[in-house]
């Protein structure tokens, strides 16, 4: 899987080094190249920034230095180019798998108030939103989308730690519970230390739609059920 974020800030991505994802990239399951989109600035400042038409608060980045980023880091347009946006589609877990499926995926994150339109119109396949919230930048978005995608790529994870869990199974996860079996005076319910599968099953079955009806009713599991 290749992922390439293009980014005014490079050095916020140093969590993608570490953990299952750091292990996956050094195994070589994971390719993820970061960009630095200044590098590409023909201003001799290596300005990337200025005023937008028409007035307005902030700044908006310059359509030259990310227009040429993304010439350099994908030049024969064969990644899917997602520019992460608080008006793109909400992401999902479906696209997390869908992503995971293209296997090469360029990551665009604009700043201050956004990037040059005709940068988007011209470059960018899709938008993409991680919720109804403004963030400073799309850095944490874009390592939002490559820890969910990540997730899909065979290797990285086991095969059974996708199974049942929130969002995917269409409902919410039941409880967790490990070692100790009693802390500070609460015990583990008994049905997990019975052995009995079977039972066990049931049991996270329940659990999981009490949690679903609760928290997430527009979830499959949590309709009616």
């Amino acid at each position: 899987m290749k992922i390439t974020v293009l980014t005014l800030f490079p050095e916020m991505f140093a969590p993608l080094e570490s953990s299952i994802i750091g292990r996956a990239r050094e195994s070589g399951k994971l390719d993820i190249k970061i960009v630095n989109i200044r590098d590409f600035s023909e201003d001799k400042h290596l300005k990337c920034d200025d005023y937008p038409f028409g007035g307005g608060a902030g700044m908006v980045m310059t359509p030259q230095p990310v227009a040429s980023a993304i010439e350099h880091a994908d030049p024969g347009h064969e990644a899917l180019r997602i520019y992460l946006s608080p008006k793109g589609s909400l992401f999902s877990q479906s696209d997390a798998v869908r992503l995971s499926e293209r296997g090469n995926i360029l990551l665009l994150c604009g700043h201050y108030e956004g990037i040059d339109r005709r940068v988007i119109d011209m470059y960018i396949d899709e938008e993409i939103s991680i919720g109804d919230y403004v963030l400073t930048g799309g850095e944490l978005p874009a390592m939002v989308v490559c820890d969910c995608v990540s997730r899909y790529v065979e290797g990285v994870l086991s095969a059974g730690s996708l199974v049942d869990e929130s969002i995917s199974s269409g409902g919410l996860e039941y409880p967790q519970y490990t070692r100790p079996a009693v802390f500070k005076g609460q015990a583990v319910p008994e049905i997990l230390l019975s052995g009995d599968h079977k039972k066990i099953d049931e049991w996270r079955e329940r659990e999981s739609r009490k949690l679903t009806r609760a928290r997430r009713p527009d979830l499959p599991k949590g309709e009616n059920s």
